[in-house]
């Protein structure tokens, strides 16, 4: 599948000469070099699926009122911003089809201005959503380390700033970054941010881990339950694994691609990893699939609400 302006530039870095592109390319000419041929038809089932799923979760929390709280309203902008990114990539896969068939002949300067469009709703949603998943780490751990003052920090108004600021910082950015993604600065800045949301995750999460394995030791001591005990923790390790493997895994290799766009253009290795470009931007599809599995549906209120829109009982 070919990408749009800046992410398809993305694909091979533009700060090499076509002299040693070419060379590293066929010094890298090996079958594992040769990347993966992803049918369009995989990226339109996962946005259909992503996208249904994250309107499931939008629907769900502004129909339950018990749903209106701070916590909510993040996880129903997470979803919000994995729902652009279905679109985002619905909207492109569509365009691409269309062109590639014949079926839509337009002039080169729209074909520009549809570029550009899209490379912002594609920009502008990443970018919220790596956000948004920090906020809500944020969010749980003041839940859990400020339990009685919960209400008074994260109060509607801050958590209504919070989410205004963040899409407002997104949308900036991504305009900056469709303007000037032939600067390394710029990518600098895309590498940075999300090695901070990286490291802000696993301080967080691991610090809760942390707390909660402390308080089951205690209990487990005065009830004399080593079994219970062990059996919680192993429950927490895993929601821990999945909760920062997804992350590192669906938004990874992306990143690692962009450190390599900036640090090695003609080495032959990372010529090699560039043309597995498709495998990444599925990834980040898949991270939108995964969410709502992770931070909605474990919710009771919200499978009930959910059960409550699919049987359209509005």
């Amino acid at each position: 599948m070919s990408t749009l302006a800046p992410l398809r530039l993305l694909r091979e870095p533009w700060n090499a000469s076509e002299g040693n592109q070419s060379n590293a390319t066929a010094g890298a000419g090996s079958a594992w070099c040769q990347g993966l041929d992803i049918p369009n038809e995989l990226f339109l089932v996962l946005g259909l699926v992503s996208l249904v799923e994250n309107l499931l979760v939008v629907a769900a929390i502004l129909k339950n009122r018990n749903l209106h709280s701070p916590t909510y309203y993040f996880i129903c902008c997470l979803a919000v911003s994995d729902m652009l990114v279905s679109v985002s990539n619905l909207a492109e896969t569509f365009f691409l089809l269309l062109l590639e068939h014949g079926v839509l002949v337009v002039r080169t300067s729209v074909v520009r201005h549809m570029d550009n469009v899209i490379d912002l709703l594609i920009c502008s949603s990443v970018v919220s959503s790596l956000s948004f998943l920090g906020v809500i780490a944020v969010d749980r751990y003041i839940t859990i380390f400020y339990a009685l003052r919960y209400h008074s920090i994260m109060t509607l108004q801050r958590a209504m700033v919070t989410m205004g600021s963040v899409w407002l910082a997104s949308t900036v950015s991504s305009t900056v970054f469709v303007t000037y993604y032939r600067n390394n600065a710029i990518l600098l800045c895309l590498i940075g941010f999300f090695l901070f949301m990286l490291v802000l995750m696993l301080v967080l999460y691991i610090h809760m881990f942390a707390l909660a394995q402390h308080h089951l030791r205690s209990i487990s001591r005065q009830q004399k339950q080593p079994t219970v005990y062990r059996s919680s923790s192993l429950k927490g390790a895993v929601t821990l694994t999945i909760l920062l493997g997804v992350f590192f895994i669906c938004w990874g290799p992306f990143f690692f691609h962009l450190i390599l766009i900036v640090t090695c253009p003609t080495n032959p290795f990372c010529t090699c990893f560039f043309s597995y470009f498709n495998l990444f931007h599925i990834l980040i599809i898949c991270n939108s699939v995964i969410d709502p599995l992770i931070y909605a549906f474990r919710s009771r209120e919200l499978r009930r609400t959910l059960r409550e829109v699919m049987l359209c009982s509005w």
